[in-house]
């Protein structure tokens, strides 16, 4: 009787819903990406709860921005969000980040708070595309300029913050951007000096 329940059991096994997965097509790398989003910040992850992370803001590259700390919203379900595990405590990011403006159905269980689609007024990050950059001290790297599909982290030369804030603002164009992620990073210094010295003068 026990081997003809374990036969029924594995017959029915196909027949049962599979989990949710996320399915997205890459949108491309972080200069193709950020334009398209609400805000993009350079901040450290300061709490973790359930699939969100807060953000304390050490830089607004663009967007609207009146606190000092941002929650973002990351995965769960089939939101196609990072993850949480992408992202310890006392890391440093550059983000480019969507809005919360509405919350679908079905997207807050108040018997799971920590977990959900998330909160309007707060911000969620994508997976599909180098929507993040990692950070260290001034210095930043990642998907940013056109590196593999899917690979957030491709092997790159780090590249000032500076440089990258000047693409977002329109300053620098993406031709310089990728152009020093080839060169060192005291010549990125050097150049972005200059830069500032040359404006001054104008």
């Amino acid at each position: 009787m026990t081997g003809m329940r374990f036969l029924l059991f594995a017959l029915l096994l196909p027949a049962l819903p599979a989990a949710a997965e996320c399915e997205c097509l890459w949108q491309g790398a972080f200069i193709d990406v950020q334009g398209q989003t609400d805000l993009v910040i350079s901040g450290e992850v300061v709490a973790a709860s359930g699939n969100s992370i807060d953000m304390r803001v050490q830089r607004r590259l663009r967007g609207e921005l009146y606190v000092e700390t941002v929650r973002v919203w990351l995965d769960t379900g089939d939101l196609c969000r990072a993850g949480q595990e992408n992202f310890p405590l006392q890391s440093t990011w550059v983000m480019a980040l969507d809005r919360i403006d509405e919350i679908p159905p079905g997207g807050f269980n108040p018997n799971t708070p920590n977990v959900s689609f998330g909160r309007v007024g707060d911000y969620s990050l994508s997976r599909c595309g180098g929507y993040w950059l990692r950070q260290a001290e001034n210095m930043v790297s990642g998907n940013l300029t056109g590196g593999p599909r899917w690979e957030m982290e491709p092997k790159m030369s780090p590249i000032l913050l500076e440089l990258v804030a000047g693409y977002v603002d329109g300053s620098i164009d993406a031709k310089t951007l990728d152009e020093a992620g080839r060169v060192d990073p005291a010549l990125q210094e050097l150049i972005i000096n200059t830069r500032l010295f040359l404006q001054q003068g104008q």
